[in-house]
């Protein structure tokens, strides 16, 4: 019940930050368009970019579709860290962060849902 509930505020935490990035994306907002075009990516490519995190976002929010999605967004934010790592960004703040949001993605599932704990059996 508790571990539940912690899988609950989890997903919750990573879904409004991903929902955050993915609105400023898709709408081409100016943080986004100067993050993106900074880390070396074309104007043209903020919004497609935006929309696949978006299809991503959206399967990992169906219980029936969950575990697809955090697969999905985990290639996503692996093309983060390869970014930033390809243009020298700091570790602990720009590399590894695609890393904590994945944590908080796939640590949230975990306590979720039940069929993960199956294939996972790390508690006893």
């Amino acid at each position: 019940m508790i571990a539940s509930r912690v899988g609950m505020v989890l997903t919750t935490l990573a879904a409004l930050f991903l929902t955050f990035d993915t609105v400023l994306k898709v709408l081409k907002l100016g943080p986004a368009v100067e993050g993106t075009v900074s880390l070396g990516y074309p104007l043209d490519s903020v919004r497609v970019i935006g929309i696949v995190e978006l299809v991503c976002l959206v399967l990992y929010l169906v219980p029936r579709t969950s575990v697809l999605g955090a697969l999905l967004l985990t290639g996503y934010l692996g093309g983060a860290i390869a970014t930033h790592v390809r243009i020298g960004n700091p570790l602990f703040t720009h590399i590894l962060f695609p890393v904590y949001v994945a944590l908080f993605v796939w640590g949230g599932l975990f306590l979720r849902d039940p069929r993960l704990a199956e294939l996972l059996p790390l508690r006893k």
